[in-house]
């Protein structure tokens, strides 16, 4: 034979078998349901899958029928990668259907060559190599379209969320009807355990929690992401009875900026108030670090975030002559003063928690006294201090000199006295 004459061989072969094309297609269909359990799950009905194998027949026989072909037509497999993708199925599972069956569709080949007789067995098995080629061609199509059907669908699914989580953010006109819905839809429940995460993106283009869905994933949290201008906004729905120390911690092991967490709420309606806990808990730590940071919801908390300029001025004439002593003194004075009021005034109790003296603690307060506003004995006093004291503790920055304007001159005496005994 010469070398064009296998193909013609083949060719004639082929169309042979283009007469009993939906008795092939039928026979391999029932082999994939025979022989694979996710088809019996009826994902793919019968229908369905019997016209995708009568087409993917139907294109390799019509390659092989013009034996001067030399490119294949890959739109059979490419439909069949596309619409598996979109009905779940598995991508080896769909794989395997297709070997099991070019199997089949091979041995129907063979079968008919040797019917045939003469030199077409021959023919048809100089052509194998070309033939099993369609096999591998066709699989990569249909893997490459499947993938390419996952990543779309993906990037659909995660902007129809991130849409979704912008509505949820969107601010107090948000009305409770629509929350319902975006619960539905993002597969959260509209009442249970929430929390807002805000993290900075220290590098463009790069995630800043990388890894952390597959984290959340293992502790049963549920999420949804909407990008903004440097940084990332998610909405978590924990588990019912599970202690949220496991989320942050998945949090600060993801973490590669700043990262604020809001407060625990119970309802979706209350995102709006719960993303301003979480961006000011952001704010607050140190720009340039690596760090995650939890605000507690406290009444002073929300105080103090709403009116931070406010809170500013207040901590400043409470606190001002405090705040421009050197860092050693002012840190030792504050630290005296909240431990002192955690221990209700006790000089004693004090100096256990600070492991000093409590001569120690009582020059310190008499020393810290200079710079309020009255004596310590006096209950309006105390309660400055305190409210001071949170603020400052809660909100970090308002430490920072670019945050605190100059100190001025206290009626109790502006100078700095001497240093502890």
């Amino acid at each position: 034979m010469t070398t064009t004459e296998p193909r013609l061989l083949v060719a004639e072969l082929a169309k042979s078998l283009t007469v009993r094309l939906d008795a092939i297609a039928a026979a391999m269909s029932q082999q994939t349901y025979d022989s694979i359990e996710f088809y019996r799950s009826m994902v793919v009905g019968p229908e369905d899958l019997h016209a995708s194998m009568r087409v993917n027949v139907a294109y390799i026989l019509k390659h092989l029928t013009d034996p001067t072909s030399s490119t294949v037509d890959l739109t059979g497999p490419a439909d069949t990668g596309r619409k598996r993708a979109l009905q779940n199925a598995p991508l080896p599972e769909v794989l395997r259907a297709y070997r099991i069956n070019f199997r089949y569709f091979w041995e129907q080949l063979l079968d008919a060559a040797r019917e045939a007789g003469g030199d077409v067995p021959d023919a048809l098995l100089d052509s194998a190599s070309h033939i099993w080629e369609l096999a591998d061609v066709y699989s990569s199509a249909l893997t490459d379209a499947y993938r390419e059907a996952c990543a779309e669908r993906m990037v659909e699914t995660d902007r129809r969320r991130s849409a979704l989580v912008s509505e949820l953010i969107g601010g107090p006109s948000v009305n409770s009807d629509s929350v319902w819905e975006v619960a539905r839809m993002l597969g959260f429940p509209f009442q249970g355990r929430f929390l807002v995460v805000t993290a900075e993106v220290p590098v463009s283009g790069e995630p800043p929690l990388p890894g952390l869905d597959r984290g959340l994933r293992a502790l049963g949290v549920g999420s949804a992401w909407r990008a903004q201008p440097g940084s990332e906004v998610g909405v978590l729905s924990c588990p019912p009875r599970r202690q949220v120390d496991g989320v942050l911690d998945a949090v600060r092991a993801a973490a590669t900026g700043r990262v604020g967490v809001s407060p625990l709420y119970e309802r979706l309606d209350q995102t709006n108030r719960a993303l301003q806990y979480a961006q000011v808990a952001a704010e607050s730590l140190t720009v340039g670090t690596t760090a995650v940071r939890q605000l507690d919801d406290t009444p002073l908390t929300e105080l103090v975030m709403n009116n931070l300029e406010t809170t500013q001025r207040a901590v400043q004439r409470i606190l001002g002559g405090v705040l421009s002593l050197p860092e050693e003194d002012r840190t030792t004075l504050l630290a005296t003063a909240r431990a002192w009021l955690e221990a209700h005034g006790s000089a004693a109790e004090a100096g256990r928690l600070l492991f000093c003296h409590q001569n120690t603690v009582r020059y310190r307060m008499h020393r810290l006294e200079e710079f309020l506003r009255g004596p310590m004995d006096d209950p309006k006093i105390v309660a400055e201090l305190s409210m001071a004291l949170d603020a400052v503790g809660t909100f970090p920055m308002l430490l920072q000199s670019n945050h605190v304007p100059a100190a001025r001159s206290s009626t109790r005496g502006s100078q700095p006295g001497p240093r502890d005994p």
